[in-house]
């Protein structure tokens, strides 16, 4: 594991309520079930006053969520940074894990096998590895991705509506979000004609 020493303190509960989201902690760490003998820098998942008795939740950078009874000897607890403090050890990130969507054209497994080879040249051969593959056809139609309110007005004139993104595949759609409060509208592309005069 990759650790680092920090200098830091443990937090009771009363000092935990006075949290807020922005404040950075470290909780005890731990990934897909399984306690590591080590903290994890992470922060509250909501203000620490709004946390109504039992126990405080935090977010690990790591995606873990974390609950805690911070005055419960038998748990880590949760600590601060503090010079006056004492020495923990701290899980370090070791790399970032993407969740790729790769349009390759044709689909064929040289082509796949070429971005992979790639890949590893530009990082280092044993470092970039394939955790899991997903082979989708993609059907050659194309649509335009629209956004309107999640509660428009039926039969609406579309004076509401954004333009998210034209001329794309439908698999890349399942890969996007609306906006808060918005809704996706996809529809069959149409190619956008300039009837501007000219001279």
């Amino acid at each position: 594991m990759n650790t680092e020493k920090v200098t830091a303190r443990r937090l009771t509960a009363e000092e935990t309520a006075s949290l807020d989201l922005q404040d950075s902690v470290f909780v005890p760490a731990g990934t897909d079930g399984v306690a590591l003998d080590c903290y994890a820098p992470a922060s509250l998942t909501k203000p620490g006053k709004n946390f109504e008795g039992g126990s405080f939740t935090a977010r690990t950078q790591f995606g873990e969520e974390v609950h805690i009874l911070p005055d419960n000897a038998e748990e880590g607890g949760i600590w601060v940074a503090d010079k006056a403090g004492e020495e923990i050890e701290v899980l370090q990130s070791a790399g970032v894990l993407l969740n790729l969507a790769l349009f390759v054209p044709g689909g064929s497994k040289e082509s796949l096998e070429s971005l992979y080879s790639a890949a590893r040249d530009a990082f280092g051969a044993g470092i970039v590895q394939r955790w899991s593959e997903e082979v989708v056809a993609v059907p050659d139609v194309k649509v335009d991705l629209y956004e309107e309110p999640a509660r428009g007005r039926k039969n609406g004139n579309g004076q509401n509506r954004d333009r998210r993104a034209l001329d794309i595949y439908p698999t890349r759609v399942r890969f996007l979000e609306p906006s808060e409060g918005w809704k996706f509208v996809v529809e069959p592309h149409k190619e956008i004609v300039d009837e501007t005069p000219t001279i």
